[in-house]
């Protein structure tokens, strides 16, 4: 695992000869050793088709690379950061939330639309993930930024999650996800997004909540 909590704000990284990290760019606090930072030009492990793809989704959150020997510490604007070691399966996370990555993860853009059609496109607008995701996928370590906190809630096929969608942060696993109103629309007027809109996530997987309702 790369990625090691030293408080609710800040990880330390370990990167070696051989091996690399994308941070977003201002993610750096400190590090020790021979490390170098560089302006990523390629869109991570996903290439330049990847770099395309979030430019077009508005997803072209600046990436650098880390390379060397040494420890560093990431920490970015006093938010909450949440580590989340993937096992082979796909993470979906807004790029903004993104404060590093390890490289052997491969990184791509999922338009909402194809999770849902029109509803999933409005489950990105309400949610703040906007018509596009991105992706992260394979073996490796994450570490996201959230208000307030972040719990890890299990969802399996005997028990579905229903998520503020302005508390969501991230999922990953074989889920379906779905908008839903939990009150008919001549008694939403007025009412904050929990009250009117739910996220029904279905399937096996996880769902990342934050402890707050403030986007970044």
């Amino acid at each position: 695992m790369a990625f090691r909590e030293i408080n609710s704000k800040m990880v330390e990284a370990t990167v070696m000869p051989g091996q690399r990290l994308f941070s977003q760019r201002g993610a750096m606090l400190a590090y020790k050793g021979e490390v170098s930072f560089t302006p990523n030009i390629q869109g991570g492990q996903g290439g330049i088709t990847s770099m395309i793809g979030r430019r077009v989704a508005n997803e072209d959150t600046p990436l650098m690379t880390v390379e060397g020997s040494g420890t560093i510490l990431f920490g970015h604007g006093g938010h909450h950061v949440q580590v989340i070691n993937m096992t082979g399966d796909t993470l979906y996370v807004e790029a903004d939330r993104l404060l590093a990555f390890e490289g052997t993860l491969q990184q791509g853009t999922m338009f909402m639309g194809s999770q849902g059609g029109v509803m999933g496109m409005v489950r990105g607008q309400i949610s703040g993930q906007g018509l596009f995701t991105t992706t992260l996928k394979g073996h490796g370590s994450v570490a996201v930024m959230a208000h307030g906190g972040v719990i890890e809630v299990p969802i399996t096929p005997q028990r579905p999650v229903h998520v503020d969608p302005q508390a969501y942060v991230a999922h990953h696993g074989d889920v379906r996800n779905k908008l839903s109103t939990a009150l008919g629309w001549r008694d939403m007027v007025g009412r904050g997004s929990g009250e009117a809109f739910q996220l029904e996530l279905s399937g096996h997987g996880a769902v990342y909540v934050q402890a707050s309702e403030e986007k970044l």
